[in-house]
């Protein structure tokens, strides 16, 4: 299922290949989210998948393998909805990635990254689209990244209940856009993002 990207980092001569990917750049509301993570080549991981393409049970079974793991790295970063408004959600995603690999456990010498743009680093990186479904570092980060952040929003649903975080995780569903226009914009939504500019 995988294409060899992390066997073929090694055997060009690197040593700690990582994949990285980001959660929550769509919502109306809450951060986004960057995991970063290392997982030897060696280490067999059932049910590792894009993490769209998994239903929350088996997503959360897989994220918590992933954090018991001893011989796995990982780091996770975080931008809050302030600094998305601040230099937006783009340039707050890479500061998210930026964030996660300096939390690693050991600093890595090759990324692996979801998407056709990524961070300014000084390591070699390899961007790759569609990364979540080739690349198993990525996929695997994919679902630290949204798991951590629907953890986040849950937390988020008891500040503001009004809102239902818990259910739509501050995507722009249909109640989340009445409970927008009932209530107004909370401490936690996105400015910067034009259906909430529009009814400041």
């Amino acid at each position: 299922m995988w294409e060899e990207f992390e066997k073929e980092a090694i055997s060009k001569g690197f040593s700690y290949p990582v994949g990285i990917d980001e959660a929550g750049r769509g919502p109306l509301a809450g951060p986004v989210i960057a995991a970063a993570i290392y997982i030897p080549p060696h280490l067999e991981i059932e049910g590792i998948k894009d993490s769209k393409e998994l239903s929350p049970k088996k997503r959360r079974k897989v994220y918590e393998i992933l954090l018991q793991s001893k011989e796995i790295d990982y780091g996770i970063g975080v931008s809050s909805p302030q600094e998305i408004d601040r230099i937006n959600i783009l340039q707050a995603t890479f500061e998210a990635m930026k964030e996660a690999v300096a939390k690693l456990q050991v600093k890595p010498d090759f990324l692996l990254i979801d998407g056709n743009m990524g961070p300014l680093v000084e390591m070699k990186k390899q961007l790759v689209v569609q990364g979540d479904k080739k690349v198993r570092s990525i996929a695997a980060a994919s679902i630290l990244a949204k798991e951590y952040r629907d953890e986040l929003m849950a937390e988020l649903h008891l500040l503001y209940p009004e809102y239902n975080f818990l259910k739509h995780k501050g995507y722009p569903t249909e109640e989340h856009m009445n409970a927008l226009r009932k209530y107004g914009p909370s401490p936690i939504h996105r400015r910067s993002f034009a259906p909430v500019r529009e009814l400041i």
